[in-house]
C-alpha cells in the first residue's frame, strides 16, 4: 500500500468535536493506524463562532497527525503552504466537515486530490466536488439528476456520538434526579446562561433537595473564566437573571463544583465528552445551538433556554445579524433591534425542532424568570411519561447511525477510483 494524506477541512467548536471527532475514529478503523501509510491533517477555517481552541480540541484526537489553526488558513488557500510548511504526499483526498464548501474544491484541486463532502442540508459545487455523504434523501432531491450518482446516503454523524460511546441511555429510574445544566461556552451566552442555571437550580433543589446538577464544561472554556460567570462582581447581568451567584469549589481529591448562595452544588464535569454523565440525567437546561443537537441525537430531553434579560447582551447570532450585533459602539444597538425582531418571530431554534420541523423539545425565549422554569422542570420530573414521549419523538427525528463508517468507506472507494494500486 503505497502512503497518502488525508485532510479534513472544518471550522467551529461544533464541528470539530462533533462531526471530526467520530470521522477520524472511523477512518483509523477503516484504514489502519500505521502513519507512514495514512496520514491525517485536519485545517481549520476562520468561523464566527471560534472560541480559538479547536486547533488544540483537535490536536488532542490520537487519530489525528497534524493541525492547522485558522488564523493561517487564507495564506494556505492562497499559497499553498501551511505555517509548518507541511509536506504533502502524491496521493490523497480532502473531507469537507465544516466550513465553506468551496474550499474543499479549492484545496483538492491545488493538491491533485480526490475530494468528499459530508452535506447536511446543501450540498454545493456538485459539477466538480468528486463525492458527496448526504445527512439526509432530501439533500439529493434538490440536486440534477446527472450528478445525483455522486451522492451517498450516509446518516447524521451527531448520531454516531451515541455509538461510539457505548453508552446505556435509559432514562435512570433513582429516586434522586439528576438535572445537566449547558449554559453553552461563547461569553454572550455563559453571561446570562450561567446566572440563570444557577437560579433555577436553587428553585428546584428547594421543592427536591435530593435533585443532583450537572454542569458539563466545554473544552474551550477553563473553570477559572467559568467561575466569573457566576460572580457578582464580573458578570452585572445576575440580577437580571435570577440574582443567583457561585463560587468555584475545588480540591484535589474531589470533583470541582459551583455552590451557590443559597447551598445549591453544581458538580462541573470536565470530562470530554461528557455523554457518560449527560445520560444519567432525566432532564438538560440548554441554550441554543449544538448542544441541542448532541442531546438530540444522544435521546435526552431537554428544555431549550433562550433568556434575553439584557438584549443587548446576546450577540452570538450567524451571519449579518452577528457582525452587525458586534459592531464596536452601535454593536449593542443593533444587538437589541435583532434580538427584539427575533422574539416576534416565533421561529424554531433548537435542532430536534428544526430537523421535525415543529416544536417537539420546549423552547422557552424570553425575560425567563427562574421561578417559571423550576416549575416547569419539577412538572417534567413528576412526569416521567412526558419525559419519555419527549424521548421518544427525539429518536424519531435523529439520523440513521454509521454515519463515519460509511464516511470511512467512501473515503477508501475514493482511492479506489483513482489509485487503484494503493488497496
Amino acid at each position: 500500500m503505497q502512503p497518502f494524506d488525508i485532510i479534513i477541512l472544518s471550522n467551529g467548536p461544533g464541528e470539530v468535536t462533533t462531526w471530526v471527532r467520530p470521522v477520524v475514529k472511523a477512518l483509523r478503523q477503516e484504514l489502519g493506524s500505521d502513519r507512514s501509510i495514512v496520514r491525517i491533517s485536519v485545517v481549520l477555517s476562520p468561523c464566527p463562532h471560534s472560541t480559538g481552541k479547536e486547533a488544540a480540541i483537535a490536536l488532542n484526537y490520537p487519530e489525528v497527525d497534524r493541525v492547522q489553526s485558522a488564523e493561517h488558513f487564507f495564506s494556505f488557500l492562497i499559497w499553498g503552504k501551511t505555517a509548518d510548511n507541511w509536506d504533502w504526499r502524491e496521493r490523497g483526498v480532502v473531507i469537507f466537515l465544516g466550513g465553506d464548501q468551496f474550499y474543499t474544491l479549492l484545496v483538492g484541486k491545488r493538491l491533485g486530490y480526490r475530494t468528499l463532502v459530508y452535506a447536511e442540508w446543501d450540498a454545493r459545487w456538485y459539477r466538480w466536488i468528486d463525492c458527496f455523504a448526504a445527512m439526509k434523501p432530501e439533500v439529493i432531491t434538490k440536486i440534477p439528476l446527472k450528478y445525483r450518482h455522486k451522492f451517498t446516503v450516509v446518516g447524521d454523524l451527531m448520531t454516531d456520538l451515541s455509538q461510539q460511546s457505548n453508552l446505556n441511555f435509559s432514562l435512570s429510574s433513582s429516586s434522586s434526579p439528576s438535572i445537566g445544566l449547558l449554559p453553552g461556552s461563547k461569553p454572550a451566552k455563559l453571561m446570562q446562561g450561567v446566572p440563570l442555571c444557577l437560579a433555577i437550580a436553587d428553585r428546584i433543589r428547594r421543592r427536591k433537595p435530593d435533585t443532583n446538577f450537572i454542569l458539563p464544561v466545554a473544552p474551550t472554556i477553563d473553570l477559572t473564566t467559568l467561575a466569573r460567570y457566576a460572580d457578582p462582581q464580573h458578570n452585572p447581568i445576575i440580577a437580571r437573571a435570577g440574582g443567583a451567584s457561585g463560587n468555584l469549589i475545588v480540591s484535589d481529591d474531589r470533583t470541582p463544583f459551583l455552590l451557590t448562595a443559597d447551598g445549591t452544588k453544581v458538580r462541573l464535569i470536565t470530562q470530554f465528552p461528557a455523554h457518560e454523565f449527560l445520560c444519567q440525567c432525566q432532564l438538560c437546561l440548554t441554550t441554543v445551538g449544538a448542544n441541542t443537537a448532541e442531546l438530540g441525537s444522544l435521546g435526552i430531553p431537554m428544555l431549550v433556554l433562550l433568556p434575553t434579560q439584557q438584549l443587548d447582551a446576546m450577540r452570538s447570532w450567524d451571519g449579518i445579524p452577528g457582525i452587525l450585533a458586534n459592531l464596536p459602539s452601535v454593536g449593542a444597538t443593533f444587538a437589541k433591534l435583532i434580538n427584539w425582531f427575533v422574539i416576534r418571530q416565533k421561529r424554531l431554534f433548537a435542532w430536534p425542532n428544526i430537523w421535525a420541523k415543529e416544536e417537539i423539545v420546549p423552547e422557552l425565549i424570553g425575560k425567563l424568570e427562574a421561578e417559571n422554569v423550576a416549575e416547569i422542570v419539577l412538572d417534567f420530573l413528576d412526569r416521567p411519561d412526558k419525559l419519555e414521549t419527549m424521548r421518544q419523538n427525539l429518536r424519531k427525528v435523529r439520523g440513521e447511525s454509521g454515519a463515519a463508517k460509511q464516511i470511512a468507506n467512501l473515503v477508501k472507494q475514493q482511492l479506489l477510483y483513482k489509485y487503484s494500486q494503493l488497496i
